[in-house]
């Protein structure tokens, strides 16, 4: 299920499911150590006697106050007579949540209504070895392991403090949980539990016929007693209304930063423009490292999860931000690639959020022979962002600490991992991690690569390997011609194996142009992208564009004349080539409706996910997803700025005009 209501301030993360449940908390990286890991933290109501779990029988709209990452959420339950309206944020400077919960009754006389927020914590991503317990003097429940503690607190009009809870014993011995002990109406009090354990906690309203009333909780986390005690402390003390308050204010300016390309924007696309920048700054690491994807719904090859850091993944979104204007978020980033590359020349897989080399799958070790287990892409395409992010900002002094131990060393190893025959990278694994070859995308992010590190090199004074680092790029862009380019195909291959050219249609071809490696009108790019839009688009109503023929991954049918699921990020690409290649405004219309089909594919809360179902539209795999923001960040920039160069091409085009021409 997607995470529809991620918030976050890049140490603590926590994210709703579109039922309202917190089914992630990530503490203390965004990304790493989940204390919920995909179980349910429910939200309840127990009034005449009758009770319910927010779940699907409840009417919801989720959502963000406008240009934050303070929820707006709307509940209803028309059997319980109940109407139920939340803010949530986790705070920009402290780490807690608060939650703002507003209570209506709609019967026409007085009720009691009872509240339960149920915890299912594995704290430390450990289920077991867990404590669970009262805390008299401060009147909250604290559960903890080790050096990490969450602390869960209430406060309603008489104060701040639990007057009912329960502990307890979970997925052992038949027990399911303090949960079902609150589906009575009451919780027994049992003050502490070890091992699995869960709790529960209640908040009594009593109600007028049409009253309402207001009430507060808040989730703490820390790594000792008293570090939650304090932020407890800072909640009471602030009161949680200034605190979700003051975090709105914060995002609201965070943002302020985009508004010149928003108002270039139709108003829906431009909501999604400053949502994806939101929703991707969740997913940055106080360490600098983005994170791919906080949903933990999705178990990938052997129960594991999207909670890393890909280089690739990173440096495309490292490019979103700097076009945005977030270059210090793009800073940190390239810091974290140079602590993470040290020691080698390359990028390997995945990293965790604290620095520290992510799980794999690709092997040191195949066909009897050692082979190093990388997408080069990974490396060179961290290059080519590192490029763009001085250009946006021209900060050589910033730039300067990683210059050797980053770009010096990644661009070398670019330049000796060739075929000294063909020219072109020596096998690797490609960017959907399933195939070992020499593929066009990766040979497309080389050149990119190899061109920045050049263009550093001569940056800084090096023209001996500047001209070494041209020279290799050249080489590679030559070897694409030659070995990639098909004639009898007419198009690029998508990778060049044992065997001869793979000639798959796969969306990643959009590389060839994307890196700077051949012009977006050159006949061989335009019959390669021709191919893609005519091969890979999915015939339904719904439409999109897949990743590539025959994709089983998350397939939903077996129905042949659909390549496979349609992409966030493979129907952007097709925008980006229709805006590259544009000559005219009017040439720009394709690329409009394929950032409309994007926008349509958002959740209500803006969320856009890895792909979606090819018959109803529903999100598949992880939801959100970094890479799909980042991608339609970058599309939707691009969309404004050729608006504004194909308004007049003689002159420079005023803000009046460019605006005018990207919302026609």
């Amino acid at each position: 299920m997607a995470r529809d209501l991620p918030i976050g301030n890049g140490s603590l993360l926590v994210a709703f499911d579109a039922d309202y449940r917190i089914r992630d908390l990530f503490f203390p990286h965004v990304g790493q150590e989940n204390h919920v890991g995909g179980h349910v933290c429910r939200f309840g109501f127990f009034v005449d006697g009758a009770f319910s779990w927010v779940g699907p029988d409840w009417r919801k709209a989720l959502d963000y106050e406008d240009d934050t990452l303070v929820t707006h959420v709307r509940l209803a339950h028309a059997p319980l007579a109940l109407d139920v309206e939340c803010r949530d944020a986790v705070d920009f400077h402290e780490n807690v949540m608060v939650r703002a919960v507003r209570v209506r009754n709609l019967a026409g006389r007085a009720r009691v209504v009872k509240v339960f927020l149920s915890h299912d914590f594995r704290v430390g991503d450990v289920a077991i070895g867990n404590t669970a317990f009262y805390d008299p003097q401060l009147k909250a429940v604290i559960h903890y392991r080790g050096r990490r503690y969450l602390l869960a607190n209430v406060s309603v009009a008489e104060g701040a403090g639990i007057e009912e809870w329960a502990t307890g014993t979970k997925d052992f011995g038949g027990r399911e949980g303090t949960w079902r002990d609150a589906e009575d109406g009451r919780l027994e009090g049992n003050p502490i539990a070890q091992g699995s354990v869960d709790s529960t906690i209640a908040v009594t309203l009593p109600l007028g016929a049409g009253e309402d009333r207001l009430f507060y909780y808040w989730l703490a986390a820390g790594t000792s007693y008293r570090e939650v005690k304090v932020i407890d402390a800072v909640v009471r003390d602030k009161g949680p209304t200034a605190l979700l308050d003051r975090t709105a204010h914060y995002w609201r300016v965070w943002l302020s930063r985009s508004s010149e390309t928003v108002v270039a924007l139709p108003p829906h696309l431009g909501r999604l423009y400053r949502r994806s920048l939101l929703l991707i700054r969740t997913h940055v690491d106080h360490t600098g490292g983005i994170v791919a994807a906080t949903d933990s719904d999705v178990l990938q090859f052997g129960r594991d999860t999207y909670n890393y850091v890909w280089p690739r993944d990173g440096g495309l979104t490292a490019a979103a931000l700097d076009a945005a204007g977030y270059g210090d978020l793009s800073q940190r980033f390239f810091e974290f690639c140079a602590r993470v590359i040290s020691g080698r020349s390359y990028f390997l897989h995945k990293y965790n959020p604290d620095r520290s080399l992510g799980s794999s799958w690709h092997p040191w070790y195949a066909d009897n022979q050692m082979q190093l287990p990388i997408q080069e892409d990974e490396t060179a395409l961290v290059l080519w962002a590192l490029w763009r992010h001085f250009e946006r900002w021209g900060d050589v002094e910033s730039l300067k600490p990683l210059y050797r131990p980053l770009t010096i060393a990644a661009a070398e190893f670019l330049a000796d991992y060739r075929n000294q025959r063909t020219g072109l990278p020596l096998p690797s694994y490609d960017l959907w991690e399933e195939r070992r070859g020499v593929a066009t995308f990766t040979a497309a992010t080389v050149v990119g690569g190899l061109t920045a590190a050049a263009n550093f090199a001569n940056l800084f004074g090096d023209t001996d390997e500047a001209a070494r680092f041209r020279a290799a790029a050249e080489a590679v862009r030559a070897g694409m011609a030659r070995h990639l380019f098909v004639e009898g195909a007419g198009r690029f291959a998508r990778s060049l194996t044992e065997t001869g050219p793979d000639l798959t249609v796969d969306a990643s071809l959009f590389g060839v142009f994307a890196f700077g490696g051949f012009a977006p009108r050159d006949p061989r790019v335009t019959a390669t992208m021709d191919a893609v839009r005519e091969r890979l688009w999915v015939k339904t109503a719904i439409g999109g564009c897949a990743r590539y023929e025959g994709d089983a991954f998350e397939r939903t049918t077996g129905d042949p004349a659909i390549p496979g699921n349609p992409w966030i990020i493979c129907t952007l690409w097709l925008a980006r080539h229709a805006i590259e290649a544009a000559t005219t405004r009017e040439e720009l219309e394709p690329a409009r409706r394929l950032l409309d089909w994007v926008a349509a594919r958002a959740a209500p809360s803006g969320v856009l996910p890895e792909q979606v179902d090819p018959f109803d539209g529903a999100a598949r795999s992880v939801a959100p997803l970094t890479w799909s923001h980042a991608e339609f960040i970058l599309t939707a920039r691009r969309f404004v700025e050729r608006c504004a160069e194909l308004v007049a091409p003689a002159k420079v085009p005023t803000r009046e005009e460019s605006t005018r021409c990207a919302k026609q």
